[in-house]
């Protein structure tokens, strides 16, 4: 039965943005409100434009229910056409993927989303020629390969005014003179250096303009290999060693030209490598971490996890929650990445070792180890600015092919790969096992994870710095030629108002202390830990059980995993990964030095704000996180005032910058996965046949024997 809602009349035009086309759109389309089984829905119109597709009802022209946490530039019923996963239409109850030409026409258009929204549009009651240019026109626009060209980014680069600046504080790295900053910031100035060697693209298309290089790596080497088997400089620790990574050689090649390339190599190291002063310690993480294939067979199949059709599929899977996890294989590559910075944080940190990764192009797992390593060791790195600046140096700028790994221009499956996911996945560990050391929030990082489908900015939409040069030539529509004027995504003004940009930093964040002047010269700054100790066996804590027994049963299935696999994996770290992992983790946390995520067993989890965020059921109302945030929120507030009304006694009247969070009021209303999941929604019964949900309630024992805590130790709670 159909709860039919009178079709809206007055007429409802989608707000289109500089660029932004009208191309298809279709009356008396019935979305589907997929919360309770039902078929509770809302009437309105379905468009497709060059940018998004979008429905509109007769809520979308009033602004009475603005939402705390709104995108201005996409809303909550819009998709941009890089967000689209894939399209199903529904014939005679049957599910059928929709690509290229169609003969027959469904009843209901269902889209799956990137960001894991799924959007079910019923289509009974719309006129057959409409249904057939929307269903048409919106597979085409959004499945089938494109011109780079023909991209939103260049429409909106064209037309729209170019009136932000964008840096916001992000260094860039597209000038010599970021590259010497930041050199200079690290210390790394003695031993490395900035090089020009590339201007005009002289040597490779795929290094950036400038890039850094040991002091010893002449220019001759540079350009005998356009640019493979270099050494180029990541990041400089504190005691001098470095980070490096590097472009392999072909691997199939014929023995003379191998020789030859092994001999320039063993050159290279060389010049790096000085036992015992310098020593250089190298890693091919092709061999050593999952492939790009095996990363995207893994994500594909946890993502399913969460583009749900309605509240009995959401209730049906509850029960395998924790064999479907685990077999998805998801969380145990992203424990392999981390576990892997951890061992190259060592050997910086401990064993003053140079580290040089090595990739085939060094532009994909690269960049993820080398990003982690930065967050964990450098307490720049996990400011808001100095995250941005580490995104732009070592993806942007650094090459990493997003046009191709997100499969913008549908041009390739096969090149398809989460990898800047896989470290959002693994930064996202951090933030929430170290949350005072982050000057941003985890919505920060979701937010940042949508905007990869974005067309409206740059940053995640080339695959190197010599791609978009070579495409910044173009006409604009003010009838003057002159070069596009990209926006990064960095400028937050452009999404967010400054209310809701307060929800992406962190509140919590423990500043580091500025030093006392009058100390400088005695006080030189060195790391706090000592972390050769021998291995001091770790109490484990009498809370440190995965589930407690007063856990709800719902987000014990929800967050949880099976971590048997751990506890029993023949994969165990060697003895020196180990003495430094629980030496570190025996000694209190310092926020600002080296931060060891914990990867053992459950601590690595599901990222739910991002996952779970559109499921209802798995939203608990007055709970989680946020609730903790308000209410610390509320005092930090209280005492805030409270100075202020003593600065006033005191005739020092001192503005006071109080950076809460707006309208985090009442929190026993608020969703465990706010700012995302809204006030309105309600707690639902599940919809599962009475039979069904009685055996669950009768068969406890199960839930409890899928829920047992393994502990290592050998206690069971």
């Amino acid at each position: 039965e159909i709860h039919i809602k009178e079709p809206i009349e007055k007429e409802v035009n989608p707000r289109l943005l500089p660029g932004e086309l009208l191309l298809c759109e279709a009356s008396t389309v019935y979305k589907y409100i997929q919360e309770d089984g039902s078929s509770r829905g809302t009437y309105g119109k379905l468009v497709c434009t060059n940018f998004k597709i979008a429905f509109l009802d007769d809520d979308s022209a009033s602004d009475d229910n603005e939402p705390q946490f709104k995108n201005k530039i996409v809303g909550e019923n819009d998709i941009t056409l890089q967000c689209v996963d894939q399209i199903y239409g529904v014939y005679d109850e049957k599910k059928k993927l929709l690509t290229g030409q169609l003969r027959k026409y469904p009843e209901t258009l269902i889209i799956y989303c990137k960001d894991l929204r799924v959007f079910h549009f019923c289509l009974r009651y719309t006129k057959e020629e409409e249904v057939k240019r929307i269903v048409s026109g919106i597979v085409h626009h959004s499945q089938t390969p494109k011109l780079l060209k023909r991209l939103f980014l260049f429409s909106y680069a064209s037309a729209a005014p170019n009136n932000t600046d964008g840096r916001n504080q992000t260094v860039m790295f597209d000038t010599l003179e970021d590259w010497r900053d930041e050199l200079e910031r690290t210390k790394g100035n003695v031993k490395y250096k900035a090089v020009t060697t590339n201007e005009g693209y002289r040597v490779s298309e795929k290094l950036p303009l400038y890039f850094v290089v040991p002091m010893c790596v002449s220019e001759e080497s540079i350009l005998k290999y356009e640019g493979r088997g270099i050494p180029i400089w990541c990041w400089s620790c504190h005691n001098g060693a470095a980070l490096l990574k590097m472009s392999a050689f072909p691997k199939e090649q014929d023995d003379s030209t191998s020789q030859t390339h092994k001999a320039f190599l063993d050159g290279i190291y060389k010049t790096i490598s000085k036992p015992p002063y310098e020593l250089l310690k190298t890693d091919d993480l092709s061999s050593s971490l999952p492939s790009l294939q095996d990363i995207q067979t893994a994500y594909t199949r946890f993502k399913q996890l969460f583009l749900i059709d309605n509240s009995t599929d959401f209730w049906a899977t509850d029960v395998k929650w924790f064999s479907l996890l685990e077999s998805t294989n998801w969380l145990e590559i992203i424990r392999r990445v981390l576990k892997k910075a951890i061992e190259v944080a060592e050997c910086l940190e401990r064993q003053h070792t140079n580290v040089l990764l090595i990739e085939e192009s060094a532009t994909d797992l690269c960049c993820v180890i080398s990003s982690l390593v930065q967050v964990m060791m450098d307490s720049h790195s996990r400011t808001k600015s100095g995250f941005q600046s580490l995104i732009q140096k070592e993806w942007v700028i650094g090459g990493h092919g997003f046009l191709d790994r997100c499969n913008h221009l549908h041009k390739s499956d096969k090149e398809e790969a989460p990898v800047f996911l896989l470290l959002l996945n693994c930064v996202w560990q951090l933030v929430q096992q170290y949350p005072p050391a982050f000057e941003f929030t985890e919505t920060y990082l979701t937010v940042l994870s949508d905007s990869l489908y974005v067309p409206i900015f740059s940053t995640f939409f080339f695959n190197s710095q010599h791609q978009k040069d070579t495409n910044m030539s173009g006409e604009s529509l003010k009838t003057q030629s002159g070069p596009f004027r990209f926006l990064t995504v960095w400028d937050w003004s452009v999404q967010f108002d400054p209310k809701a940009q307060a929800f992406l930093n962190n509140p919590l964040y423990a500043e580091k202390p500025k030093p006392d002047k009058s100390q400088r010269k005695t006080a030189r700054f060195k790391h706090q830990r000592q972390l050769s100790l021998p291995l001091t066996p770790t109490k484990s804590s009498t809370k440190r059980g995965f589930f407690r027994e007063e856990t709800d049963h719902l987000i014990k299935n929800i967050l949880g995993k099976r971590i048997g696999k751990f506890i029993n994996s023949s994969d165990e770290p060697p003895n020196s990964f180990r003495e430094f992992y629980d030496s570190w983790h025996s000694k209190p946390v310092d926020y600002h030095g080296l931060l060891l995520p914990r990867i053992d067993g459950p601590e690595i989890k599901v990222w739910a704000q991002r996952y779970l965020r559109w499921i209802p059921e798995a939203q608990l109302h007055g709970g989680g996180t946020i609730a903790t945030a308000a209410k610390i929120l509320d005092l930090m507030e209280e005492v805030q005032s409270l100075q202020v009304k003593m600065d006033e006694e005191h005739s020092q009247a001192i503005s006071v910058g109080v950076h809460s969070v707006p309208l985090l009021r009442n929190s026993a209303r608020l969703s465990s996965l706010f700012p995302f999941a809204l006030l309105q929604r309600q707690s639902i019964k599940p919809a599962l046949p009475t039979s069904t949900w009685k055996d669950l309630e009768d068969e406890d024992d199960l839930v409890k024997r899928d829920d047992e805590f393994v502990d290592p130790t050998g206690d069971i709670s």
